[in-house]
């Protein structure tokens, strides 16, 4: 039996051990912007050891389980050989989420969670953000690791090699018995990590105020494992108050009328077309106090309306997508594009305008299956999807995510210059993004160049629009899907959810700045009170021109995290650590209560859909 507990307690350090050894690699690889010392990597070490603790605990079951049998069992080989499939399996999943962990956090800077998984169901559309080189060295690498954590378990790891004792020998068969009886509740607590009412969860290892370092001390597995409670069916997590409290939170916060003071257009019926502007956060204009990469965009603040205090709603473009379309929020931790039976139920642009005769076109130049954005975009009124398999091949190779910016701007010009009016136009450009491959070398940073890129096309197709007669009654509106994650600026500044949003056409009555602070998915709202048309539909969505809108604020969520802007400060907060990241605000607390409240609503109103 002494050699069966000495195999258990091997077994359970060394897979400990991996686990620190990845912390140390994650940490390497990631220090480009997210420089730290020796103390730092010990500090993580230190506080994530009690997660890595719980979380080696799930894989020593099984061996637990072999060995309990094998006091019973004399066939070996065949126990022998169960384990060392076993020791395959789990060299290839912790390998797997060690090299996709490490790999995805400078693309996404959190965690590996479930999320990954729905870029599998359109792998082209994945990959095409990196090279065929960077996806065969992580593959090589990820062969490389699991056949060495495999090697190390099977040397480090003593074979059970003990006599079964005799079924005669009833004491020796009734202290394995109890040696079993002993160990399962000490399972049971570990995993659970103790005895109280808090139980093992992401938030126990954060301790600094650096996010990295938070993250680093993550375990990736538990992230990932753990992130699957986080269902579209379940959003006990945020339940904070009572029904009449989150009532009386939320009372002045959402509006569902126009009360206008002010009329932006010149028309009620104009010509619409959206452009979603791929990762275009303000740090690339004036914003962020850059003139020189998107002179076109900066100009056109001037000439427009521009709504100088917009806040995307989330990170992704599936997300934004709905947001601005649907006037919905977003979630910390699913996508409501990818849940068709919602989604088709949403109020939309499309829906409204198609109402009242307009004709619906969408472009993308990329795959729209990705995300499940067609059926998005049909089951919330578009008549007609353009997207890369309507151009030719050349056309779809011209960049990694399909067809470039330019290409699409011009079919964009075609489309509304030949669409019997009126017409709604969507459309998204793709190729501000990983890997920034575009077809111009005007900025040395390969970032900034292809958003300089973005802004040529832009500038372009907008200089051609205002030569046709279509652009006396046509309004065009701007802004991205969401903001860029970078090194030098993530999810603790505001800056990274702070969008510009700007209306510019022979529709727009007068150039004019709206500082009133909004987000992303009030657009529909405010585009149809300007039209004169009724938006209750859109419960989140807020005219914020209307009379009715007390409150201005903008929250943005991202994986189990949501922040919030209003006139006293900003602040963020984690869910899974149950508290602050950022508290800047002069009355945080009642911050707080406002965004739990918000996110009590809408996931209650999700789920009841």
């Amino acid at each position: 039996m002494k050699q069966r507990v000495l195999y258990l307690l091997k077994f359970y350090l060394i897979t400990v051990v991996i686990f620190m050894m990845a912390k140390f690699v994650f940490m390497l690889y990631n220090s480009d912007g997210h420089p730290f010392s020796l103390c730092d990597f010990l500090d993580v070490i230190t506080h994530g050891l009690s997660l890595d603790l719980c979380t080696a605990l799930y894989f020593v079951i099984l061996p637990f389980l072999l060995v309990f049998v094998s006091v019973y069992w004399r066939k070996k080989f065949i126990l022998i050989n169960i384990l060392r499939v076993y020791y395959i399996l789990i060299s290839i999943a912790f390998s797997l989420a060690f090299v996709a962990d490490t790999s995805l956090y400078e693309f996404w800077q959190f965690k590996l969670d479930a999320s990954c998984l729905q870029y599998l169901e359109t792998p082209t559309e994945a990959m095409a953000s990196v090279s065929w080189a960077y996806i065969a060295i992580r593959v090589v690498i990820f062969l490389l690791v699991a056949l060495l954590m495999y090697k190390a378990y099977l040397l480090t790891v003593r074979r059970l090699r003990t006599v079964s004792p005799q079924p005669s020998d009833w004491k020796s068969v009734a202290f394995g018995l109890l040696v079993f009886l002993v160990f399962v509740p000490l399972f049971v607590i570990g995993i659970r990590g103790g005895i109280g009412e808090s139980t093992t969860n992401i938030g126990q290892v954060y301790y600094s105020q650096n996010e990295f370092l938070n993250h680093s001390a993550v375990n990736p597995v538990f992230s990932f494992l753990s992130s699957f409670e986080h269902s579209e069916k379940d959003y006990s997590g945020y339940d904070f108050f009572d029904e009449s409290t989150c009532r009386q939170l939320l009372s002045n916060v959402y509006t569902k009328e126009s009360i206008l003071t002010d009329t932006l257009l010149n028309t009620n019926r104009p010509n619409v077309i959206v452009i979603l502007l791929e990762s275009c956060g303000g740090q690339f204009m004036e914003i962020g106090g850059r003139q020189d990469i998107m002179p076109n965009l900066n100009r056109l603040t001037k000439e427009g309306i521009y709504f100088t205090q917009c806040y995307a709603n989330s990170w992704r473009t599936d997300r934004g997508t709905a947001c601005t379309f649907s006037g919905w929020p977003s979630f910390p931790n699913v996508s409501v594009m990818k849940m068709p039976s919602k989604s088709r139920t949403m109020p939309s642009i499309a829906k409204s305008l198609g109402k009242q005769g307009y004709h619906t076109t969408y472009l993308y130049g990329g795959d729209i299956n990705f995300t499940n954005m067609r059926s998005y975009l049909v089951g919330t009124g578009w008549e007609r999807l353009i997207s890369m398999h309507d151009f030719t091949k050349t056309q779809q190779k011209s960049a990694n995510w399909g067809v470039r910016d330019d290409i699409t701007f011009d079919s964009l010009y075609h489309i509304a210059t030949t669409t019997k009016r009126p017409f709604l136009l969507g459309y998204s450009t793709l190729s501000s993004h990983v890997p920034w491959d575009v077809p111009i070398h005007e900025m040395d940073d390969e970032v900034e160049n292809a958003f300089r890129y973005l802004d040529n096309c832009l500038g372009s197709f907008i200089q051609k629009l205002q030569k046709t007669d279509e652009w006396e009654n046509t309004l065009v509106i701007m802004l991205p899907d969401h903001g860029h994650r970078s090194a030098q600026i993530g999810e603790t500044s505001p800056l990274l959810s702070h969008i510009p949003m700007i209306w510019v056409g022979g529709a727009v009555r007068a150039p004019k700045k709206i500082s009133t602070i909004c987000n992303q998915s009030d657009l529909a709202a405010t585009l149809l009170g300007q039209l004169g048309l009724n938006h209750e539909d859109y419960i989140y969505s807020r005219d914020v021109l209307s009379s009715t809108y007390l409150y201005p604020l903008a929250v943005h969520n991202y994986n189990n995290a949501q922040s919030m802007i209003d006139s006293t400060g900003f602040i963020l907060y984690d869910f899974d650590a149950k508290r602050f990241v950022v508290q800047d605000s002069k009355d945080g607390e009642r911050m707080l209560k406002v965004s739990k409240a918000i996110l009590q609503e809408t996931t209650h109103n999700l789920k009841n859909r």
